[in-house]
């Protein structure tokens, strides 16, 4: 088994784990695509935390696929469906116009930074620069 197959397992068993107790269809599917980001970030910011080697192909990798699915994150939301694991607020619906628009922004941003990490001191200013697009969207629509 290659290392790659095993990493898909290895994930696909820790996200069925993570979120085995959502009953909702809509809520888990969002709940995966979400799960996405957060890995991509969580590689992300082990490089620039020094817990993992710089890999600038690694990054903009990430940053790409960051872009993919922060793309995708409107579609995740157009049910409003809700699950008590389910971290997302009502607000989301009621204000649907604004979460859209902070999804566009995170996807404009990653687009833009994708490919562009050339050093490992990069990582630090697209550290802010994503978590702040993050903060942004969490602070009034996640719990």
């Amino acid at each position: 088994m290659t290392k790659r197959i095993a990493m898909a397992l290895i994930l696909a068993g820790t996200a069925a784990f993570a979120h085995g107790g959502v009953q909702n269809p809509d809520v888990k599917t969002r709940m995966m695509g979400m799960g996405d980001l957060a890995r991509q970030m969580k590689l992300i910011g082990g490089m620039a935390k020094g817990e993992a080697a710089f890999d600038a192909e690694a990054v903009n990798t990430a940053l790409a696929r960051m872009s993919e699915a922060a793309s995708e994150i409107p579609s995740l939301f157009e049910t409003p469906a809700e699950d008590p694991q389910s971290e997302a607020l009502p607000v989301i619906w009621e204000e649907f116009a604004g979460f859209t628009t902070r999804a566009s922004e995170l996807e404009a941003l990653t687009a833009e930074l994708a490919g562009s990490v050339t050093s490992e001191a990069e990582l630090r200013p697209v550290m802010q620069q994503l978590g702040k697009a993050c903060r942004a969207c969490h602070a009034t629509f996640r719990e």
